[in-house]
C-alpha cells in the first residue's frame, strides 16, 4: 500500500515535535516549508516523494524564487526537503535523494548588530525604578552576563541557578543542558531579586503576572521601553543582548571554541559570525591607526 506524501509529511513532524522535542515554532517552519512542495507535487500530479527527481525539485525551487521568495527562505525550505528525504531514506522509503546536486541561492550573511561596551553598561545600570526594577536589572544582568537565548531566560527555575557557584544550568534548543558562568553584577541582582521576591527551587526566576513565568512578549516589551528611555536609536531586543554577550567574550578571550559551548551552538560554523565581527573591529582600529592606512583614507579625500 502506498502511503500518500502528505501523511508521510505529517508522521516525520510528529516525529519531530514527540521523539526529537524540537520546538513547536521549528515544527510549524517545517510544515509551512513542506506543505509549499506538497502543493507543487500535487499540480505536477507527482503522486509520491519517490518519483520526484533532482531536476523537477530544481524546477521547484526556481518557481519559488520567481514567485518572490527571499534567498534565505529559499535555502531553508530546500533544508527543509533535504531534512525529510534524508528521514525516509532512513526509513526505506525512498530510494534515491531528490535534492542531489540541488542548491539554493548564495544568501549574503548579514553581521549582527551588538551593543559596544559602553552602551551595554548603560543599559543594564540603568534598568530604572520602582516595582519592576529589581527583575528588570537582574533580568538584564544575566542576558548581557550569560548570553541566553530569550526561551532559556524565560524558562529559568531558581532551582536551576548556583549563584554560590556563579554558575546557571540552562535549557538550550533539542533540549540540551548547558552549565554556563554568571558574572557577580548578575549573582548580586539575582540575590536581591530572590531576597524580595522569594526563591523557592520551582518557582520562576522572572516572574509575570499572577507569579507565572515572565512572558517572553512581555520581556521583549520591557527591553523595547527601558531603550527608549535611554535614548537608544536602534531597536534593542534579546538576542542583541546575547549577540554583545558573544562579541565581547569573542573581543576579549579570541576562544572561538568557549564561545560556541557558552552559546550552546550544536556547529562552530554558527558561531564564526562574531570573527567577522570581531575582524570589522580590528579593521577600523587599524584604519584610524596606522599611519599608512590613516594616509590611504586622506587621499581618498
Amino acid at each position: 500500500m502506498t502511503v500518500a506524501p502528505r501523511t508521510q509529511v505529517e508522521a516525520w513532524l510528529a516525529r519531530l515535535a514527540g521523539e526529537r522535542q524540537a520546538s513547536p515554532h521549528t515544527v510549524a517552519g517545517y510544515r509551512r516549508d513542506l506543505d509549499k512542495l506538497l502543493r507543487w507535487m500535487e499540480a505536477q500530479d507527482l503522486p509520491g516523494f519517490d518519483a520526484l527527481q533532482p531536476s523537477q525539485l530544481r524546477s521547484f525551487i526556481a518557481a519559488e524564487h520567481r514567485a518572490g521568495l527571499a534567498p534565505k527562505s529559499l535555502q531553508r525550505l530546500l533544508s527543509s526537503c533535504r531534512s525529510l528525504f534524508r528521514q525516509l531514506s532512513r526509513e526505506g522509503l525512498l530510494g534515491h535523494d531528490p535534492a542531489a546536486g540541488v542548491r539554493g541561492p548564495k544568501v549574503r550573511r548579514k553581521l549582527p548588530e551588538v551593543l559596544d561596551v559602553d552602551e551595554a553598561a548603560a543599559l543594564v545600570e540603568g534598568s530604572g525604578e520602582g516595582a519592576l526594577a529589581v527583575r528588570d536589572r537582574a533580568m538584564l544582568e544575566l542576558f548581557y552576563s550569560s548570553g541566553l537565548r530569550l526561551s532559556e531566560l524565560t524558562g529559568l527555575r531558581w532551582g536551576d541557578l548556583h549563584l554560590d557557584e556563579g554558575e546557571v544550568r540552562v535549557l538550550g534548543k533539542g533540549r540540551k543542558t548547558r552549565l554556563v558562568p554568571v558574572g557577580r553584577y548578575a549573582v548580586t541582582a539575582l540575590r536581591t531579586l530572590g531576597a524580595a521576591e522569594g526563591s523557592a527551587p520551582e518557582s520562576p526566576v522572572f516572574r509575570g503576572r499572577a507569579g507565572a513565568a515572565i512572558s517572553p512578549r512581555t520581556v521583549q516589551a520591557r527591553l523595547k521601553t527601558l531603550a527608549l528611555q535611554h535614548g537608544f536609536a536602534r531597536h534593542v531586543h534579546p538576542h542583541l543582548l546575547r549577540h554583545t554577550f558573544a562579541s565581547h567574550m569573542l573581543e576579549s578571550s579570541g576562544d572561538l571554541r568557549a564561545v560556541q559551548e557558552l552559546l550552546g551552538h550544536a556547529d562552530i560554523a554558527t558561531t564564526q559570525i562574531y570573527t567577522h565581527l570581531d575582524f570589522q573591529h580590528l579593521a577600523k582600529v587599524y584604519d584610524a591607526a596606522h599611519p599608512r592606512a590613516r594616509r590611504r583614507a586622506k587621499s581618498k579625500e
